[in-house]
């Protein structure tokens, strides 16, 4: 079933390395389909049971009266009834059964209904429908080693029931541990925000990374015949303890952006102003005066509150 790879000796005869990863375990096991009859061969089995058994009360009555060749008879025909019932089974949508005969794995019945299969087996049940879970949210540390809290949501299925069956210990659990590992590992690979060139945040590529995960989290529980089909971030956050600083921060960068189109709005506008003035030769204006009317129009535009005019009666020189 689940082989280790022997240690490797090098070239001086020590005993080299063991392999990482997945090379480290060797899975000889795939599923296969087991030996089934559909609806018609079951009842048809089921039949011929109750028809041994139905034999075999009279042969056990018989005996008790004296005819012990018929109780020995009567044996033989209950167990054969017996027999065919124990290959009997009901598997439902959506549902497989491992079959094993004394501990050898003989394939998987993915055939739906009442099923007859071999006699004297055990069928372990086993789910091919998708599942979904959310992680435990995680608090690690960004690629700029800022704490965040994250979670996500996986999406998966058993694709393969003999891996799942024989090469974990439990499955479910495995998928949950290793998905919690890869989401850690893509986490710590991204900044929370303002990424670099060339770089993708885990806010600003939200559909980036979530593919990062799927990929990594179906790398890890191949082994297990497990197959991912999505996975998505469900909750994404500053830590506590750093939320409030990095909230300032970034109204700090909203207000710094948005002073920032003011200031070349009103740079435009006055531009705009003073070229119509003196294109249309409404007023001569020098040095000292335009820059007088530029402050003025600068204040009027950018001031966070209503200007209040106010009237000179003499000269601006004065």
């Amino acid at each position: 079933m689940t082989e280790t790879v022997p240690p490797q000796e090098s070239e001086g005869g020590e005993p080299a390395g063991r392999p990482v990863g997945h090379a480290g375990a060797r899975v000889d096991i795939e599923e296969r389909t087991a030996w089934s009859l559909g609806a018609g061969g079951a009842v048809l089995a089921l039949l011929v049971a109750v028809g041994f058994v139905a034999v075999a009360i009279p042969l056990f009555a018989a005996a008790d009266r004296g005819q012990d060749a018929l109780g020995g008879l009567g044996i033989l025909v209950l167990l054969v009834g017996l027999l065919a019932l124990s290959g009997l089974t009901i598997v439902s949508p959506g549902q497989t059964k491992v079959v094993q005969l004394f501990g050898r794995y003989l394939g998987t019945v993915r055939r739906t209904g009442f099923v007859l299969t071999v006699p004297l087996t055990t069928k372990k049940r086993v789910s091919v429908r998708v599942r979904n879970f959310e992680t435990n949210e995680l608090k690690v540390n960004d690629a700029d080693g800022n704490p965040i809290n994250i979670a996500a949501i996986v999406v998966w299925q058993v694709a393969d029931t003999a891996k799942a069956t024989f090469a974990v210990e439990d499955y479910a659990d495995f998928v949950r541990v290793q998905s919690e590992s890869a989401l850690r590992h893509v986490a710590m690979a991204h900044p929370y925000d303002h990424a670099d060139h060339g770089e993708q945040s885990l806010r600003g590529a939200t559909d980036v990374v979530s593919g990062e995960i799927a990929a990594e989290v179906a790398e890890r529980v191949v082994i297990a015949g497990i197959e991912v089909i999505e996975a998505r971030i469900s909750n994404l956050a500053y830590a506590p303890e750093i939320a409030q600083a990095m909230l300032q921060r970034q109204q700090a960068g909203a207000i710094i952006a948005a002073r920032e189109r003011i200031v070349e709005g009103a740079v435009s506008m006055v531009e705009d102003a003073l070229g119509r003035l003196e294109r249309d030769g409404i007023v001569s204006l020098d040095d000292e005066r335009r820059a007088a009317m530029v402050s003025n129009l600068l204040v009027v535009l950018c001031g966070e509150s209503r200007p209040t005019p106010v009237v000179n009666a003499g000269s601006l020189y004065a």
